[in-house]
């Protein structure tokens, strides 16, 4: 495994776009665990392209996306961003990113000033103290023997070093053939720490949000997922509103699950926390979920 010595800086290189013109970015992929663009990217550097034509004192809120075409890793990926409106409280940008003359992916993502207002939150559920939970490094590697290709524990370990992300139940290939409930918790945060620019936090956790969150649909049906072959399946759409400040470099709560699979599709919903009990994000997401045939 060539693994980086500094994956977390590579993945900041990543979110770091290439202006080319006023409202044009550009940004490049890394590897990926299937041969098309990882989801989670193409929506953290979309948002991170709208974000740089928003005005500072204005944080993300919320963000609406649509995946259309698998993208390819081996090419650049160009984001144009259309400036909606710029409102006295609101400012609402609409990306389009496109490869080869095709859009494969379209966002559309709102920014607020700071105001205060009412405040209520759903409450966070338990949740065990993450230092207590095997690293990504030390699970994997137990289920090894649930994987067609050996190589793909090394993929996954390599392609998860910049964020350090936590099962607190075994994931969905380890209990392959066994249905559960479809609620799954993990517990993230980066390996290292972060500048202190809140579009970055904001973008890191739009990155991580598309690893696990359909991992409560697979629960539910005892599957184990892309890795075991008994699932094909993508992302369609994803949806995040962030409700509070909160830091990616600190221990975060995924806690998820499925309301919802039909017709050949998937719903997974989540709440982020952050440590002290604050509830950070909202998403949902919808994806193809099929059983291969024959």
């Amino acid at each position: 495994m060539n693994e980086s010595p500094d994956p977390l800086l590579d993945l900041l290189h990543l979110l770091d776009l290439e202006q080319i013109e006023r409202d044009i970015f550009r940004g490049v992929s890394r590897s990926s665990l299937v041969p098309r663009v990882f989801g989670g990217q193409v929506a953290a550097q979309a948002l991170v392209a709208a974000g740089r034509t928003v005005p500072a004192d204005r944080a993300a809120h919320s963000l609406h996306s649509y995946f259309l075409r698998a993208g390819d890793p081996g090419a650049p990926i160009v984001y144009s961003v259309d400036r909606i409106r710029d409102g006295r409280s609101f400012t609402t940008r609409r990306v389009v990113a496109v490869q080869h003359g095709q859009p494969i992916f379209h966002l559309s993502a709102s920014f607020q000033s700071h105001e205060e207002g009412m405040e209520h939150q759903a409450p966070m559920p338990a949740a065990p103290d993450p230092e207590t939970l095997p690293t990504a490094a030390e699970m994997l590697p137990r289920y090894a023997d649930r994987f067609s290709d050996p190589g793909v524990v090394d993929r996954l370990i390599e392609a998860r070093a910049a964020v350090d992300l936590r099962y607190v139940d075994a994931p969905p290939f380890g209990t392959v053939g066994e249905a559960r409930e479809p609620r799954s918790q993990v517990l993230f945060r980066t390996n290292g720490k972060l500048a202190d620019d809140p579009l970055l936090h904001v973008c890191m956790a739009t990155y991580v949000s598309d690893m696990t969150l359909l991992d409560s649909v697979l629960l539910a049906h005892g599957r184990g997922g892309w890795a075991v072959g008994d699932v094909v399946g993508a992302s369609l759409d994803h949806a995040m509103w962030f409700h509070r400040p909160f830091r990616a470099d600190e221990w975060l709560l995924y806690d998820q699950e499925s309301p919802s699979a039909s017709g050949g599709r998937g719903l997974g919903q989540a709440r982020i926390y952050t440590a002290d009990g604050r509830l950070a994000i909202t998403v949902i997401q919808e994806g193809v979920v099929r059983i291969p045939r024959g």
